[in-house]
C-alpha cells in the first residue's frame, strides 16, 4: 500500500508539472528603428550602455520590466515576446526624451521612433593622412546645453564607440558648439602602434556628447581604415 501511494504521488506531481509547462511559446515580436525627425536618417547608437527600450507587460503584478537593446545602426528587434499590451519607452538615449506609450504587441509588430538627437555630427570625414587618422566634422545642436566632449574612437569591431574602443582621442569642449566651425581630431598612429597594430584594419568613429545627465553620445557611421 505504501509503495502504491508513493507511485500515485509521483504520478500526480508529474501531471502537475506537465500542466504548469503547457504554456504557449512566445510567438510575438517587436522591431523598429530610431530615425532623426528632421533628416530621416538612422540615429547611430552605442551597443554598450547605449539606448534601451523598456517594455512592461500589462496584466501581471508585480510588473516585470524587460529591456530591449538598440543596435549601433539605430535598429532593434526582439522576436521572443508574449502577445499582449505593453507600455514601451526608450531610455538612456542620445535624443530628447520620448513619452511612454501603450502598444499591442503581436507577431511582427513594428514600432519606429522619430526622435530629435541632441547633436547632429555633420559633414564628417575620417581619412588616413600619412601617419595619422584625421577626422573633420561640424556639429549641430538641438538643445542649449553645452557640448561636454567630442572624440575619435578606434576598435577592431565595427561597433566601436565611446565605451567600446581600443584607443580614443577626445577633446573637452564644455561649451556650446559653433555650427560654422569645422572640428578636427587627429590620432597619431606611431604613438599607439602597440594597440593599433600596423598592417591591420580598424574602425574609426566620431562621437559628441551633450552635457545632460544620463545622455549618450551621438555618432556618425564608423569608417574602416587599413593602417
Amino acid at each position: 500500500m505504501i509503495k502504491f501511494k508513493s507511485l500515485l504521488l509521483i504520478a500526480l506531481v508529474a501531471l502537475a508539472s506537465c500542466e504548469k509547462d503547457n504554456y504557449d511559446a512566445p510567438d510575438a515580436g517587436l522591431s523598429g528603428k530610431f530615425t532623426d525627425a528632421t533628416t530621416g536618417e538612422l540615429v547611430e547608437q552605442d551597443i554598450i550602455n547605449g539606448t534601451q527600450i523598456e517594455v512592461i507587460e500589462h496584466g501581471y503584478e508585480p510588473f516585470e520590466r524587460q529591456y530591449l537593446i538598440v543596435k549601433v545602426d539605430g535598429t532593434y528587434e526582439n522576436s521572443l515576446m508574449f502577445a499582449n499590451t505593453y507600455t514601451v519607452q526608450p531610455l538612456r538615449g542620445n535624443f530628447i526624451n520620448i513619452d511612454p506609450q501603450d502598444v499591442e504587441i503581436r507577431k511582427g509588430t513594428v514600432l519606429d521612433f522619430s526622435v530629435t538627437p541632441f547633436i547632429r555630427v555633420k559633414n564628417a570625414t575620417i581619412t588616413k593622412n600619412g601617419t595619422k587618422v584625421v577626422a573633420t566634422f561640424k556639429l549641430e545642436q538641438t538643445v542649449i546645453n553645452n557640448v561636454r566632449k567630442i572624440g575619435l574612437y578606434a576598435h577592431s569591431d565595427s561597433r566601436v564607440g565611446e565605451p567600446m574602443r581600443l584607443h580614443a582621442v577626445e577633446q573637452n569642449l564644455n561649451a556650446p558648439s559653433d555650427p560654422n566651425q569645422t572640428y578636427t581630431i587627429e590620432m597619431d598612429l606611431p604613438s599607439v602602434s602597440s594597440t593599433l597594430k600596423p598592417g591591420n584594419d580598424y574602425y574609426f568613429r566620431i562621437g559628441a556628447l551633450i552635457d545632460i545627465g544620463g545622455a549618450k553620445p551621438n555618432y556618425v557611421k564608423a569608417v574602416k581604415i587599413g593602417i
